[in-house]
């Protein structure tokens, strides 16, 4: 069974958002943060490192 990458992320955070209950503000801190890394100088280095 293929699922898109974008669907299983959107369960994930659904069910972790429904489950741990963390605070919206540290939410949208890390989504914010991820995107704007993802597109720096930085994602070769954090790409090297979550792929080991």
């Amino acid at each position: 069974m293929n699922v898109p990458l974008w669907l299983a992320l959107l369960v994930v955070g659904y069910l972790g958002i429904k489950l741990v209950r963390p605070p919206w503000w540290l939410v949208i801190v890390l989504l914010l943060g991820g995107y704007l890394v993802a597109d720096s100088f930085l994602s070769p280095v954090i790409g090297t490192a979550l792929s080991k």
